[in-house]
């Protein structure tokens, strides 16, 4: 187990730098920079940029230097801590990190422990009862949960608590407490705006992983080694558990590497309808305007993260499954 685990650790340096270099890429490739999107904007609305002021920036930000150089400058800067200026906020990329990158990981793990928490009894109950009334209605949900858009269960759910309840489930804080420092009264907020976005943002994956774990708790309960615990008399519940369910939980520990870059992809949309206060609409907004240090750092961050999540979910893995540890062998 030490050896497996060692050799996917030293796997992530080289893969965590290769993702590096793609990302700088990713924003580098548009026609022009942040300068550019400026000047466009301004002559639009009929104004002019003088050219000394625009050689100064160009220059104090170093788009006036090669792109490797720029690559070496930012990544230089990011393994002392430095993720740059946000040209569009004239902001220190980590301030604007600080304030929302925490709220992502929060919303993406309470989105994953629900998922986990409805897609579990959900899909052992239609492998266990197949063909039956309850196994009908959990298979048609999850055709409408992966059918239906994430922003339009949000516009529905948006809808219905305003209507119906009083409630303003936009965003992930009450005007009261979206400055305010946090406080008991701030965390009670949260939680009360957080059950919209998770709910949006799990149909799909709920939905994906009760079809995924009935399929295969199915394929499982067919197999030889099962039939002759069968026959042998072992209690179906006791067999059950102990023997294809592990093997049918595959699926879910190896979702936790891609629920983060899942989230954040299809967070955009639904973040803006929600007014949510994450890193989505920061991207969003930042790969708009070409500001290239904090669309960088947001893809990198994410990315690493995922890295980092897939180190969880393959050691995982591997002790709920030791064929996967063995097989290198």
């Amino acid at each position: 187990m030490l050896t497996y685990m060692g050799r996917r650790i030293l796997l992530m340096i080289p893969t965590v730098f290769a993702i590096s270099v793609v990302a700088f890429i990713i924003i580098q490739l548009p026609p022009g920079d942040y300068l550019t999107t400026i000047v466009s904007q301004l002559q639009s609305q009929g104004d002019q940029i003088d050219k000394a002021q625009l050689a100064a920036l160009s220059a104090r930000y170093g788009l006036d230097q090669p792109v490797y150089i720029q690559y070496l400058k930012w990544i230089g800067g990011i393994l002392h801590g430095d993720f740059g200026m946000s040209f569009a906020w004239n902001k220190p990329v980590s301030a604007l990190l600080s304030e929302r990158l925490g709220l992502t990981v929060v919303l993406a793990i309470t989105t994953l422990l629900f998922t986990w928490a409805v897609a579990f009894p959900i899909g052992v109950y239609s492998a266990v009862r197949q063909y039956s009334v309850g196994d009908y209605v959990a298979t048609t949900l999850g055709f409408l949960g992966l059918a239906v858009p994430n922003f339009l269960i949000a516009l529905v759910l948006m809808w219905v608590g305003l209507n119906y309840f009083g409630l303003s489930v936009g965003g992930l804080f009450s005007q009261d407490y979206v400055d305010s420092q946090w406080n008991l009264g701030k965390l009670i907020d949260l939680l009360s705006h957080l059950w919209v976005p998770v709910v949006v943002l799990g149909a799909a994956g709920t939905a994906g992983l009760v079809r995924v774990l009935r399929a295969n708790l199915l394929d499982e309960l067919h197999k030889p080694y099962v039939v002759a615990a069968r026959a042998r008399g072992m209690p179906e519940r006791r067999l059950t558990v102990k023997y294809p369910l592990r093997v049918a939980l595959n699926p879910f520990v190896s979702t936790i590497g891609w629920v983060l870059p899942g989230l954040v992809s299809g967070e955009v949309i639904v973040a803006q309808v929600l007014s949510l206060q994450t890193t989505g609409p920061l991207l969003l907004d930042a790969l708009k305007s070409q500001d290239m240090y904090l669309a960088g750092s947001i893809i990198l961050i994410v990315s690493v993260l995922t890295v980092i999540g897939t180190l969880i979910s393959d050691i995982a893995l591997a002790w709920l499954d030791p064929r996967v540890r063995l097989s290198h062998r």
